[in-house]
């Protein structure tokens, strides 16, 4: 059974990302851990009690950026990750004066991101030696 939530249990969440982006996909722990978890929201994704999936909110003005949002390999394709994008909008608008959920996607999660309701603005960008493209979606 698939469970999300807003969690204090951060620990949990750096684990998904340390093995997502660090181990799997080569983005030094010097740009993955920065000083924006503490004030942030997050998100955690469970399957059968196991922690799958994560994402970080921060909220600025009348924007919700989401971002690290991540689930391990074994949890792909289950529809994990769209629930867990699902929740996390769902808590942006719970949140007062929150009307823009924005996001930084890499380039070939563009179509997943689009499925849900976001739509692509600017150009490619690098970050962390992976390419992204912001997304935006009105809430």
């Amino acid at each position: 059974m698939i469970h999300i939530a807003p969690t204090r249990d951060i620990a949990a969440c750096l684990r998904l990302r340390r093995a997502v982006f660090i181990e799997e996909q080569g983005v030094s722990e010097a740009e993955e851990l920065d000083n924006k978890d503490e004030g942030a929201i997050h998100m955690l994704a469970t399957l059968d009690g196991v922690p799958m999936g994560s994402a970080r909110l921060l909220l600025s003005g009348d924007t919700g950026k989401i971002g690290r949002v991540c689930v391990l390999p074994a949890a792909r394709g289950t529809g994990l990750g769209a629930a867990l994008m699902r929740a996390a909008l769902d808590e942006l608008r719970r949140q007062p004066g929150i009307t823009r959920a924005k996001l930084g996607s890499q380039t070939h999660a563009l179509g997943f991101y689009e499925r849900l309701g976001f739509v692509a603005e600017g150009p490619v960008y690098d970050d962390a030696g992976i390419p992204h493209r912001d997304m935006v979606m009105t809430l």
